[in-house]
């Protein structure tokens, strides 16, 4: 008991020196660090609907929802690079914490269903899920971080929750259409995070606009 109370101590007293460390670091170091992460999380993604689409059936393309079947498809955001420019800083990683919080639920449906997913990448494909949900995981830690260095506006995280459920789907047709079109949002909102963040970067570097 007394080595469980002290393994416990140090485990928080890592956790209270990691982040006294991070809040030391300027703003746009830590911007750099988010774009980095963000960065690894939309390649990721963008690997696994490569994967998926090696050996996806011909009728799941046509049986495919719309995009705007995604859950975060209500959050409104700038469509654009443009438009992105035009928001305010706050309300940029705000939407990027949004986006990202609302991941956590369908990423565990999708490591939980990619052990049995009918495709030959199986492993692979169940492996960069897992990384997935490590890059994002990291991800939120920093982005927390830098939204407490930015405000109260910042540090508002919009609900977007998932109504998917967690079967998705018993025949193979269905649970690979299902897995598809889940990892089709997630790579779509994986690009607007990095595309927010990027935008934030530029920003605090002071960077001309259409450098950006």
């Amino acid at each position: 008991m007394a080595q469980t109370r002290i393994s416990g101590r140090q485990v928080f007293m890592t956790v209270l020196y990691m982040v006294a460390v991070c809040r030391a670091i300027p703003l746009g170091e830590l911007l750099d660090r988010a774009s980095q992460g963000s960065d690894k999380l939309h390649a990721l993604s963008t690997m696994l609907t490569q994967d998926l689409d090696s050996h996806f059936p011909p009728i799941g393309r046509a049986l495919m929802p719309r995009p705007a079947m995604c859950h975060t498809s209500s959050l409104q955001t700038p469509n654009d690079k443009e438009q992105a420019l035009q928001v305010s800083e706050s309300d940029l990683m705000s939407l990027a914490r949004s986006l990202l919080q609302a991941w956590v639920d369908p990423l565990m449906v999708l490591a939980n269903s990619a052990g049995t997913l009918p495709h030959p990448a199986q492993s692979s494909i169940a492996n960069k899920i897992q990384q997935l949900q490590e890059q994002s995981k990291m991800l939120g830690d920093g982005l927390n971080v830098l939204s407490s260095k930015m405000g109260p506006a910042a540090q508002s995280i919009l609900s977007l929750p998932y109504g998917g459920g967690s079967d998705l789907g018993q025949d193979r047709i269905s649970r690979l259409i299902n897995f598809n079109f889940l990892l089709s949002c997630l790579r779509r909102d994986s690009h607007k995070i990095d595309s927010f963040l990027k935008v934030l970067r530029c920003r605090a570097a002071k960077v001309n606009p259409d450098m950006c």
